[in-house]
């Protein structure tokens, strides 16, 4: 199994270890029901959520969403009746951040609005875009339902009290049309809309729009709270924390994610007391993740077991893996 190989160093190993390290591949490849126990089993349900670190980490939401994570601490916290993180379901797992520096480009926040929040058949916004200048964020598009009329408002972001995102709207234009704010820009039928919460992530308080990361953004969602935004260039930078924030010292160098404690799984491998560490391969640029591809990644790469029965995951970045897919102009890593 690729996952594991290169787990046997060049030197020699007495038969005893080669029968358990044999035993330790066998369960590997074993059906999806397969538990490998770092510890002795008990019969206590084991349950919770996974610790976690993330250290300059480009993470792809899909072929067009990406976020820059500059440093992350928080946990994997299991949905429903999914009793641990699963690699395999985005849907089994939340990413709870206690403390981060997330950094999105302008373009990918315009591709969640065009591909999530007003992706419906016949949405009254269409072609939305979005730019950075001089510290506002512009955001084009069309009013599909007043004749694709072209629209254009302009604003500054600022973090809510309860950790969302405020777009504060300081110029409104509409060709052809009066506008006196936002919501007579939208019109009745999707201001009502925004204004009852029933698009996905945005609402909207007076002229200004809320945007909810933890909505708008796919599995696996993220949650936390915002308390300050910044831009840089074209990317819109996030500070999350709080008062009881809990920045922990790095726990390597390099670029990396790392899970602690509880239960997950990766694909036929599931870890009790968890101690996993996916390390970039190269690290000169940030460690670039495709939860949809993490196994072609951990194929092109090696793994290695330490003696206290953590695993270490030597992964090749996606954006190497399939530079066609990752072109100039999606690869988050530039």
């Amino acid at each position: 199994m690729q996952f594991v190989r290169n787990l046997v160093s060049p030197f020699h190993i007495s038969q005893p270890h080669l029968i358990s390290l044999a035993l330790f591949v066998l369960l590997c490849a074993a059906t999806p029901g397969t538990v490998i126990s770092q510890n002795p089993p008990t019969n206590e349900k084991q349950e919770g959520t996974v610790q976690t670190q993330m250290r300059n980490v480009t993470f792809r939401f899909s072929d067009t969403v990406a976020v820059e994570i500059k440093s992350l601490n928080g946990v994997l916290v299991p949905l429903g009746k999914n009793e641990f993180p699963n690699f395999d379901d985005k849907d089994s797992f939340n990413l709870r951040v206690s403390a981060a520096e997330i950094a999105m480009d302008s373009s990918d926040l315009a591709n969640v609005l065009n591909s999530y929040v007003f992706a419906r058949p016949h949405s009254p916004l269409t072609q939305l875009s979005l730019s950075v200048e001089k510290g506002h964020l512009r955001v084009k598009g069309k009013l599909h339902d007043k004749g694709d009329i072209p629209f254009e408002t302009e604003g500054i972001l600022i973090p809510t009290a309860d950790g969302k995102i405020r777009l504060h709207s300081e110029k409104i234009k509409a060709m052809h049309l009066p506008v006196k704010g936002l919501m007579d820009l939208f019109g009745v039928d999707l201001g009502s809309l925004i204004k009852e919460g029933k698009v996905p992530g945005v609402e909207a308080h007076g002229d200004d729009l809320i945007l909810d990361l933890e909505q708008i953004l796919p599995p696996p969602h993220i949650e936390g709270k915002v308390v300050s935004v910044r831009m840089e260039g074209e990317k819109i930078v996030q500070i999350f924390g709080g008062s009881d924030a809990k920045r922990a010292k790095n726990i390597r160098a390099g670029n990396y994610m790392a899970f602690k404690n509880n239960r997950i799984r990766i694909g036929k491998l599931v870890m009790n007391d968890t101690d996993l560490i996916l390390i970039d391969m190269d690290p000169k640029d940030p460690l670039d993740f495709f939860l949809d591809h993490y196994k072609e990644q951990l194929s092109a790469g090696y793994s290695k077991l330490m003696p206290d029965s953590g695993l270490r995951a030597y992964i090749r970045d996606y954006n190497k893996l399939h530079p066609a897919k990752a072109s100039p102009g999606n690869d988050k890593t530039k």
